[in-house]
């Protein structure tokens, strides 16, 4: 713990090297605190944070800038949040319109980024992969077209290759037999259930079922789990990255995006608003970067993170109640959609 003094001395350096981008110096703060401090004085109490920790000087300037350290100390206790206007929640609110979910959490992750022009990052929905409904329609003699629609309301097509050809009233029967025991369970159950249904049905059904299930499983587990957008941003945004190589790990990290959801599928624990900054996401790539997440539900179940990765020095006031509110919003809207559904 610091005294308050240096406390306030600490909050004041770390808003300005925020709003200005350049080393705060003595005589600065001694102005700007508030605080009626000679310079000498404000030069002592920098001295002993330095000391702590809690910021450094560069070699180029006199003055100091906040380290990691600082920065925490000033996210857990000294930051004073500004909520967001309830006329600009109701206006993010309209805009977080879409007819299915992934095009939700898709409008979510670009909100956030035009919001704080960092990148936003969605973790989609991870569900137990489940099938609302399928259909079969014949194109050719052994093509069969496949529709698979998920239980979170996404439509996926497939084209099966069959051994023999079918009549569509044959592929009729197969599609009412599917969705008549299936419809709305999960891969997994599907799988256990048709093994008994494979019995009593008829070798053609049943052959055409089962490709069914492999070609619907396919579909579900092909589809992407993090969403980003506004990665470009952070090529324009000032204390980023201090070299290409950081630039290029950065950027494989957005491409390859294991480690960042692992990152993110942490978060899901926490209530509200968690802050990683620099070192604290464990991954090399983002140890010259924060990131500010939080989770989303759907009926009060948590499905998922969101959140925006952006430089040490960001306005946290700022986008805390962002990704806060985003997250609320997205919650509201994945249910509302689900349930009408």
């Amino acid at each position: 713990m610091i005294d308050p003094r240096a406390a306030h001395l600490l909050k004041t350096l770390v808003e300005r090297y925020i709003a200005e981008g350049q080393p705060v110096g003595s005589r600065q703060l001694s102005k700007q605190s508030g605080l009626e401090l000679s310079p000498a004085t404000v030069r002592n109490v920098m001295a002993d944070l330095e000391e702590a920790g809690f910021v450094a000087s560069p070699h180029t300037s006199a003055g100091r800038v906040p380290t990691p350290k600082g920065y925490r100390f000033f996210v857990d206790s000294l930051i004073v949040v500004k909520p967001l206007e309830q006329r600009e929640i109701h206006r993010l609110e309209g805009e977080l319109v879409a007819d299915r979910p992934q095009q939700l959490v898709s409008a979510a992750a670009q909100m956030l980024s035009q919001l704080t022009q960092f990148a936003g990052v969605v973790v989609t929905p991870r569900r137990e992969p489940g099938l609302r409904h399928l259909e079969f329609l014949r194109l050719a003699d052994r093509r069969v077209l496949l529709i698979v629609v998920t239980s979170q309301g996404d439509v996926q097509n497939r084209i099966l290759h069959t051994d023999r050809p079918y009549t569509q009233a044959q592929l009729v029967e197969a599609t009412n037999t599917f969705n008549q025991h299936f419809a709305g369970q999960s891969i997994p159950s599907i799988r256990a259930g048709l093994a008994d249904e494979l019995k009593r049905l008829s070798g053609d059904i049943a052959a055409l079922m089962s490709a069914a299930v492999d070609a619907g499983s396919g579909a579900l587990e092909g589809s992407d789990t993090v969403v980003l957008a506004g990665e470009r941003n952070l090529l324009s945004s000032e204390g980023v990255v201090s070299s290409m190589d950081r630039v290029r790990m950065l950027f494989d990290l957005f491409e390859q995006k294991t480690s960042l959801l692992h990152l993110l599928d942490l978060s899901q624990r926490a209530e509200g608003v968690r802050i990683y900054i620099g070192g604290e996401s464990g991954l090399a790539p983002l140890d010259e970067m924060s990131v500010v997440t939080a989770r989303y539900e759907v009926d009060g179940q948590v499905i998922g993170t969101l959140g925006v990765i952006g430089p040490t020095r960001m306005a946290y006031e700022r986008v805390i109640p962002i990704v806060d509110v985003t997250a609320k919003l997205l919650s509201n809207a994945l249910t509302h959609q689900l349930s009408d559904s």
